[in-house]
């Protein structure tokens, strides 16, 4: 018999009934360091105070209104976002899928109406990830994503990440436009290459194309700056964000230059929730968070450190794990034996990890830890490891 919830998921046996920062507390009292922050979402960790403030005393006011009125939150989170990036104007949605959706449809109607509308084709990366709608598994092109939903939606050409050569033959008379990750998060934690992104934006501008990045998991703060692609100063046209930008709360972006979203009018595009007034008032409190002077610096230079801690680990356990990746606090394991091992190791030992593609895991925890946390997380590791390598197990 199916259960209630639909097993869509292969849930870890755990429930958690709160959290406090970076822990987690499961309901027999066990706490939990949470490397994991609900995929790269909890980016202030649990509890936050700012964060909950925002979000009860918005809730004793009103929560929804709909978008056939003006909501003040929308326009004053849209306002900050504007102010620290390339974009001219924002569209709120309540996931990354659908914010990605939006940035499809803003490039489609560009075309559309610059009178080519035979221009509708995207050019995506091979091991890229956008979200789980029928247009986001077609992008994608997995074939763990898209098994058994065919026939697939056409319009995506793939190239492989990272392959300026590639992405060059790839672009025709009906490419619109290029969906790139600065960095592959579900894919494995790839970064794209020193100069990949400032070459691709070359090649959009060569050929009369939109440049279209995916930020949903490395925007705002995850890799030390506000967003992954300021780190090489390549601005897109379009770009799309989520899970850090509510801090655990739902909401979802798209941003877009003017010139690439003016044929957004009236009634190209909506949603019922998106933008309410909740979302918007812990979206406020999360820029205020991440905004604050220095707050940036200290997460580059925490990033920094757990980075060359991780490639120590590597060096010290070479059979369990081939190399570490990624950026500021977003990072990866590349494991010897298989990562579904290896997490579940680590919970049991109380450290939170999540998967990705390439047997990674990926260790994604609150913007908000310390040096101290960071050393707890890396002696987890160093016990887990010992143990998966035949060492004796620490008491």
């Amino acid at each position: 018999m199916i259960s209630a919830v639909m097993p869509t998921y292969a849930r870890a046996d755990i429930v958690f009934e709160r959290g406090e920062g970076a822990y987690l507390f499961d309901s027999a009292g066990r706490r939990y360091l949470d490397f994991s922050s609900g995929v790269a979402v909890t980016a202030f960790g649990h509890a936050h105070p700012r964060l909950v403030e925002a979000l009860t005393g918005q809730a004793r006011k009103v929560w929804h209104t709909s978008n056939l009125f003006r909501v003040a939150g929308q326009e004053r989170v849209a306002a900050r976002l504007i102010g620290a990036s390339f974009a001219d104007t924002v569209f709120f949605c309540n996931s990354g899928a659908e914010a990605w959706e939006c940035g499809v449809k803003v490039i489609r109607r560009h075309f559309h109406d610059s009178d080519q509308p035979e221009r509708y084709r995207i050019i995506t990366c091979g091991g890229g990830f956008h979200g789980r709608t029928l247009a986001a598994i077609s992008a994608a092109n997995q074939e763990k994503l898209v098994k058994g939903f065919g026939p697939l939606l056409d319009g995506f050409d793939q190239v492989p990440f990272g392959d300026l050569d590639a992405l060059r033959a790839a672009v025709t008379s009906k490419t619109a436009a290029i969906c790139i990750e600065p960095i592959q998060g579900e894919g494995g934690i790839h970064v794209a290459p020193a100069g990949y992104l400032r070459a691709v934006r070359a090649i959009a501008d060569e050929h009369g194309l939109l440049l279209f990045y995916d930020e949903i998991q490395t925007g705002i703060g995850r890799t030390g700056t506000l967003f992954a692609h300021q780190r090489e100063g390549a601005m897109p046209d379009v770009m799309c964000l989520a899970k850090g930008l509510g801090g655990g709360f739902p909401v979802g972006a798209c941003l877009a230059t003017e010139r690439a979203a003016a044929a957004m009018t009236a009634g190209s595009h909506g949603s019922t929730f998106g933008g309410n007034p909740l979302a918007m008032a812990v979206a406020d409190a999360v820029l205020d968070l991440v905004l604050a002077p220095g707050f940036l610096d200290g997460v580059a230079a925490l990033g920094e450190r757990f980075g060359a801690l991780l490639e120590s680990l590597v060096a010290r356990h070479p059979s369990v794990f081939a190399d570490a990746r990624g950026v500021g606090l977003m990072r990866g394991l590349k494991c010897r034996p298989p990562n579904t091992m290896v997490i579940d190791a680590l919970r049991r030992e109380g450290l939170l990890a999540v998967g990705a593609s390439d047997n990674v895991v990926r260790l994604l925890p609150p913007l908000i830890i310390a040096d101290a946390q960071v050393q707890e997380a890396l002696a987890v590791l160093d016990r887990v490891a010992a143990v998966l390598a035949g060492g004796e197990a620490a008491s």
